[in-house]
């Protein structure tokens, strides 16, 4: 009984995730501004700087203004091209688990919300104007998510450990609300948590290189635990996406996809 119970539940979770995910994405269209007759493109909102001695004004993308209005701990949303990845990403500095069962409304949901981890920054402003006058994203942002049986969710990210499907999915996309961004796929690899005081890589450590050293150390360690190379290099002063998701491989295992930021 108590499995059947489970069983219904994971299937009730499913369709109400399903029906969210359909509601958010009317919401967006919605709130999407015209595109532009001349070059066809999705018009961003912000407020240019007149004279350079006036500070720039930053205006949240049209496309989530609805959702944010919703819930405030909105900070993004992630995409992927041919796959179910899709979905709202929130953070929430003072609890960080606290999506981890709750789905984008606040309600229980066995599925959760992708979570941005609180260590990351992921900006006020655009990479048109360096941040000028806003906040610029940390070196990395590492997002969080489980991995459901159904594939939702990060169920299915480990399908990039199969190079070919890493290939044909190797561009990420990441919305702030500011700016969209996108990010090629740079390493593949399994992990996972260790204890404290083990003195070993810790990839979920890594969220700012303020000096070559710092990025030297993260960035040779990637590359070595990645399951193949993508062909992707990076450099200091480059920013990455990190995609973390349980694996069973060991105890709290874990299965990490990385993308170098391209726009």
């Amino acid at each position: 009984m108590i499995a059947a119970y489970f069983l219904i539940r994971r299937g009730v979770d499913l369709k109400r995730l399903n029906q969210q995910q359909d509601e958010l994405k009317q919401l967006i269209s919605a709130t999407m501004p015209p595109a532009d007759e001349e070059d066809g493109e999705t018009e961003v909102l912000e407020t240019e700087q007149e004279d350079e001695s006036e500070p720039i004004t930053y205006t949240m993308l049209s496309d989530y203004s609805a959702l944010y209005a919703i819930n405030n701990y909105l900070i993004g949303w992630l995409y992927i091209e041919g796959t179910v990845i899709d979905y709202p990403v929130v953070q929430t500095p003072e609890d960080e688990e606290m999506y981890l069962y709750l789905d984008f409304y606040g309600e229980y949901n066995t599925n959760g919300t992708l979570i941005m981890d609180t260590d990351s920054v992921v900006g006020v402003g655009t990479a048109e104007y360096d941040y000028q006058d806003g906040v610029a994203p940390s070196t990395n942002l590492i997002i969080h998510g489980h991995t459901m049986k159904s594939g939702e969710m990060f169920g299915d990210l480990s399908l990039y450990e199969d190079e070919e499907y890493g290939a044909e999915h190797n561009i990420l996309c990441f919305d702030s609300l500011y700016e969209k961004r996108e990010y090629e796929l740079i390493a593949v690899f399994y992990s996972q948590v260790y204890y404290p005081e083990d003195e070993v890589f810790k990839y979920y450590k890594f969220f700012q290189a303020d000096t070559q050293e710092e990025f030297d150390y993260w960035y040779e360690n990637i590359k070595a635990l990645s399951l193949y190379d993508t062909g992707v290099t990076a450099e200091f002063g480059d920013e990455f996406i990190t995609l973390s998701c349980c694996a069973y491989h060991v105890e709290d295992g874990r299965f990490v996809v990385v993308g170098k930021r391209i726009s």
